[in-house]
Parts: structure tokens; C-alpha cells; sequence
């Protein structure tokens, strides 16, 4: 009975993002310009480069490596912090606070139906289809196993940073232009727009001790690992883990800080 609970707030997200299909074939179709714009952008940059392999990467590996961010990044994207901010603003808030179950874990637990579903129209269609065009590039073997459970921890991570990003909103009262500054962090500093390997060598030592490289360039590098180096794998794991925790336990403290700024407007 415990689960039956959480489930059912799965079920009621995944209803939810089938009810909206608008929504979801026109995210689909931004995604498809993004990836035609960042195709020639990087194809333009190889051949400036005047080489085949740039910092280690040849631009089939750097394509694919973006491809899959990008897919992953609409699968994770859950827009908790427009959904906190929302809550606040209209007061709405005060009854989440009133529920039996706490307000982060019902939040996560509503919003994982979209995962569902944005794993299956997007992350899965995008793997099959990058694995049938490049021939073999992604390896397919235990490193596909390593992949979900590293998935499943930067999903925990992006969900407590985002939820500890829209708690500032308790104090503005307004979360578009701290949402947006977050937004290009993450995007920049996680892998997400430009792969870890094409930073200078002190950027990288900076990105690498932050927690924004684990959403999106771990599970990469996981899933792109076709020499059997087990010990790298599970030191990413490790580290995501560490953050995971780390994460759930800081927006935890924050949000006992940030219940304490409650306001209604209008009484």
C-alpha cells in the first residue's frame, strides 16, 4: 500500500503528458532543429579544426555524444521549477503543505509519468535510431545496465537541484530569470551543449568537482564506454551517488528553511 501510492501519482503524470500531445510533438520537433543547427555548427568547427579527432573526439563520436544529450535532456526536463514557482504564486502552496505526503516527494512522484513518457517518445526512438545510422558506435553490452542505473541517479540530482532552485522563489516571489540563469549552467556545465572534452584542462578540473557533469556527461561516458574500463564506471557511479544523496539531503534542509518565508497574496 506504501507504493500503490506513489504509482498512483505515475499514473496520473503519464495521463497528464498523453492529454497534452501538442505539447509533446512540438518539443519533438524543437528538438529536430536544435540537432540539424548543431549538426552543421560542429561539422563547421571539425572543419576549421582541419583534423579528424578534436581533444580525443571525432565528429561522429561528438555527434552522437550530442544527440544523446539532447534526447536525455527532454526526458529529464520536468519543469519543476516553473511547477514550484506556480504553486507559490497563486497560493496553492499551503495545501500541498497540508497533504499527508511531503510536498517534494509528491512533487517528484507526479512529474515521473512525464520521465515515462519522454523516455519512450524521445530517449528510446533517439538510441535505436543513432545505433542502427552509426553502425556499432554505441557499444551494446553490460555497459547498457551501468547506463540505466547512472540515468536513474542523474534524474535524482537534476530533480534536487531543481527543486532547491524553485525554493527561491518562497523569497522572490518571482523564478523566470533565476530559472533561465540555471538553466544555462546546467546546459554548459553538465555536457549537455558542449562534451567535458572540448574544455580547457583548468575549466574541466573546476566542472568535474561540481555536480551538473554527473546529469548528463557521467551516464554518456558510461554508456559510450566500449573498453571495459569498469574501474571509471564505477567511480561515476560512486560520485553520482554521493551527489544523489548529498542533493536530496541539502534541498531537505533548504526546504524546512524555505517553508518558514510562506506568504498568501491577497491574505
Amino acid at each position: 500500500m506504501g507504493l500503490r501510492k506513489y504509482f498512483t501519482l505515475t499514473r496520473m503524470g503519464i495521463i497528464e503528458a498523453l492529454h497534452y500531445r501538442l505539447s509533446l510533438y512540438v518539443k519533438i520537433i524543437g528538438n529536430l532543429l536544435y540537432l540539424i543547427l548543431i549538426y552543421y555548427l560542429w561539422k563547421a568547427i571539425f572543419h576549421s579544426a582541419g583534423t579528424d579527432v578534436v581533444n580525443g573526439m571525432t565528429f561522429e563520436s561528438t555527434m552522437v555524444y550530442l544527440v544523446l544529450a539532447s534526447a536525455l535532456y527532454g526526458f529529464m526536463e520536468m519543469y519543476v521549477v516553473w511547477e514550484i514557482g506556480r504553486n507559490i504564486q497563486k497560493g496553492d502552496i499551503v495545501v500541498y503543505m497540508l497533504k499527508p505526503m511531503e510536498y517534494r516527494h509528491y512533487l517528484f512522484w507526479e512529474l515521473s509519468g512525464s520521465l515515462i513518457v519522454g523516455f519512450l517518445t524521445t530517449v528510446l526512438p533517439t538510441f535505436i535510431v543513432v545505433a542502427i545510422v552509426t553502425h556499432g558506435t554505441i557499444p551494446l553490452g553490460i555497459n547498457l545496465a551501468y547506463f540505466v542505473v547512472s540515468v536513474a541517479l542523474a534524474m535524482i540530482i537534476n530533480f534536487q537541484i531543481d527543486f532547491m532552485v524553485g525554493n527561491i522563489c518562497f523569497f522572490t516571489e518571482s523564478i523566470w530569470g533565476i530559472n533561465m540563469m540555471k538553466q544555462v549552467i546546467v546546459l554548459l556545465l553538465s555536457g549537455a551543449t558542449i562534451p567535458i572534452a572540448f574544455f580547457p584542462e583548468a575549466v574541466k578540473n573546476v566542472v568535474n568537482v561540481l555536480p551538473f557533469v554527473a546529469i548528463y556527461d557521467s551516464p554518456l561516458t558510461i554508456l559510450l564506454n566500449g573498453n571495459g574500463d569498469s574501474a571509471m564506471v564505477m567511480e561515476k557511479l560512486l560520485i553520482q551517488l554521493g551527489w544523489a544523496v548529498g542533493l536530496t539531503i541539502l534541498s531537505h534542509i533548504f526546504w524546512k528553511i524555505s517553508v518558514r518565508q510562506v506568504t498568501v497574496n491577497g491574505g
